[in-house]
């Protein structure tokens, strides 16, 4: 039996909140405390998406306000991604102290890191800033989808994390919508990066909205006579956990998060550059491209999110990761007029196979170790799009192009659908179910 909510919390919603848009469909019989969850959960996670956006979109004034060569991108973009692998040393402590407060943490640590962005004046020191902010983006999204799996039923799970994707990838519109102004307001890309503080104004209204999961509360109840000797002990107990009881689990989840970043991390990165400096696009053709068809792609997380509570995760994952890759050739081998179908194509197989993903990376594991499995695909995925971007840099360095090379790259999602067959299927079913088996 999954944790039911009681009191008012019980009432439901049949009406979509003024926040949920219409095109991303009704929402089901869920308790109105966890809408509500849901909706400031998705908000914070909304600048964490605008910060990443403004890596794609502005990379081409990025580059040459801070003098990166074309051959150089690929380097630092990967070392960026790189600086998201401490949070796998973080989210540990959401194991052991609780979601919520490592979640507001690192709201604030994504806020401020961001807003430092706009004062780089070499790329160096963009690069170590955004190393930061990558550490918090990485375990803000994690403990988010612990707390959206841990606190929505198990029918309506996966429509949870699709819709938190959904609304969270919002933010990468306001930011093509700002970025469509770039040559207009003062000081350029930096302008940008100085709206990342406005979720610091907000931390007051995260934290009284934000509330501990009652799985977790349950579970530090439960272990309240637990002490260990020694702190590193505390903290590191939960990898160890990990690893000794569920090796199969982990290890399944590592070759799909590595497989899946490292083909579609490049993808992503590179298309504002692309149609900029290959089709020539001036900054608006690019943000209304991103704004209109990312509206119609994003619903790629409430779908998958829906089909992998009716008909399974590993089904809906594998046909979504197989597909992803068509989509991505279409748009970085096609004539220009297909651009921006295919985008609005690989968006909702990327959207779809990340909400996926998420779910299962979370649900395969009992409430000990969930933060700490959020952080091992964390960590994972990090070494993926770094490793992905490394190729690209040194297919480019070769005879390669960058088109050529992304595309190439995206077929690395074909591998990780297999894999994901391999797992078990986590979907409809209780947390407790799922990870009572025993170690895969």
């Amino acid at each position: 039996m999954g944790i039911e909510p009681t009191g008012t919390e019980a009432s439901t919603r049949t009406r979509n909140p003024w926040w949920i848009p219409p095109f991303l469909g009704r929402v089901p019989d869920v308790p109105a405390g966890q809408i509500r969850l849901l909706g400031l959960v998705s908000l914070a996670l909304f600048f964490e998406s605008y910060d990443l956006s403004m890596l794609t979109s502005a990379l081409k004034h990025i580059a040459a306000g801070l003098a990166i060569d074309e051959k150089e991108m690929g380097a630092y973009l990967g070392m960026i991604r790189m600086g998201a692998l401490p949070a796998f040393l973080l989210l540990p402590i959401a194991d052991r102290f609780g979601r919520r407060r490592l979640f507001l943490a690192s709201i604030l640590g994504i806020s401020v890191f961001t807003f430092l962005t706009a004062f780089s004046q070499t790329a160096w020191q963009f690069v170590a800033v955004q190393m930061v902010v990558r550490v918090f983006m990485v375990t803000a999204m994690a403990c988010a989808v612990t707390i959206v799996t841990e606190e929505f039923p198990a029918e309506h799970r996966g429509w949870g994390i699709g819709m938190m994707g959904a609304l969270a990838a919002c933010g990468v519109g306001f930011g093509a919508l700002l970025f469509a102004l770039v040559d207009l307001l003062p000081f350029g890309w930096r302008a940008l990066y100085a709206v990342g503080i406005v979720p610091v104004l907000l931390l007051p209204r995260f934290r009284r909205g934000v509330v501990e999961t009652q799985r977790f509360s349950l579970h530090r109840e439960q272990e309240a006579s637990v002490r260990h000797s020694h702190p590193i002990r505390a903290w590191l107990a939960p990898i160890e956990g990990l690893v000794r009881q569920f090796p199969g689990r982990a290890f399944g989840i590592a070759a799909m998060s590595l497989l899946q970043a490292m083909g579609a991390a490049p993808v992503f990165q590179f298309t504002g550059w692309f149609t900029q400096t290959v089709h020539g696009w001036a900054p608006w053709q690019y943000s209304t491209m991103v704004i209109l068809g990312g509206a119609i792609g994003i619903v790629g997380n409430v779908v998958a999110g829906r089909l992998g509570d009716r008909f399974g995760r590993r089904r809906v994952g594998f046909t979504v990761m197989g597909l992803f890759p068509i989509f991505v050739v279409a748009f970085y081998q096609g004539p220009a007029w297909i651009l921006p179908v295919s985008w609005i194509l690989f968006v909702f197989a990327s959207t779809a196979q990340q909400t996926i993903a998420r779910a299962v990376s979370t649900e395969l594991f009992p409430t000990a170790y969930r933060g700490t499995a959020s952080g091992w695909n964390a960590m994972v995925e990090t070494l993926g799009a770094a490793l992905g971007l490394a190729l690209i840099g040194v297919g480019v360095s070769g005879d390669g192009t960058i088109a050529f090379m992304v595309s190439s790259m995206a077929f690395a999602l074909v591998a990780a659908g297999l894999v994901l067959l391999l797992l078990p299927e986590t979907g409809g079913r209780e947390l407790e179910a799922i990870s009572g088996e025993g170690a895969a």
